[in-house]
């Protein structure tokens, strides 16, 4: 019997070479956006990220470009305000939406991101798929499930990423991804692939290259 959500299988010979090609080429920061009208020209793919506050994000981002330091992280639950836009070669767009679930931010400040992030998802033509990153460790929790449900009504494919799985043990890792295979199933966008990764470890990026190469 196949699993519903299985975890996306190691890329054959040439769809690695293909991912490790596109991440090869420059990794630059192009701007920080807090409204629709400063996003960048749409001339290029785009995949964007989005996460819990210290889900990882920004660790797995560096993992992936093989930049430090390019997506800066932070300490600070809730500190980017801002939908950052980085450049991978001349055919992507990297995007790092604003981090989600913290307490500390004033409500109007979370309104204003809601917004823009509703305004993003719903009208970005280039856009080619979202990247929810679930703590491992952790699971599905009640605010990753706002983000699920955006992405539904805004009819954007995203695709599960469980980060710092070097983190748990195989038992509670079992554990985790059955927790999150029945929270997926409840959502239409849901692509039917979970990717588990290690930023520190190196886990799982080139199988998530290798995703990403292919949607271009």
């Amino acid at each position: 019997m196949t699993l519903p959500f299985p975890l996306a299988s190691e890329p054959g010979d040439s769809a690695r070479e293909a991912g490790r090609k596109l991440f090869a080429g420059p990794s630059e920061f192009v701007k920080g956006v807090v409204g629709m009208s400063g996003l960048p020209v749409p001339d290029r793919v785009e995949v964007c990220f989005a996460g819990r506050s210290n889900v990882g994000k920004s660790s797995l981002i560096n993992a992936l470009t093989g930049t430090k330091g390019l997506a800066r992280t932070s300490n600070t639950p809730g500190r980017t305000q801002e939908i950052n836009f980085f450049t991978q070669g001349p055919e992507l767009y990297l995007v790092d939406l604003p981090g989600y679930g913290y307490a500390n931010a004033p409500l109007v400040v979370v309104e204003k991101w809601q917004r823009l992030l509703k305004q993003y998802l719903s009208g970005r033509q280039t856009l080619r798929r979202a990247f929810v990153l679930i703590d491992a460790r952790h699971g599905v929790k009640k605010v990753d499930e706002e983000i699920l449900a955006l992405l539904d009504s805004s009819a954007v494919t995203f695709q599960c990423v469980l980060t710092k799985a070097d983190k748990i043990k195989a038992s509670e890792r079992e554990r985790t991804l059955a927790q999150v295979r029945a929270a997926l199933a409840k959502h239409p966008a849901a692509f039917p692939e979970i990717v588990l990764t290690s930023a520190e470890k190196g886990d799982g990026i080139a199988t998530l290259r290798s995703i990403i190469s292919g949607l271009i």
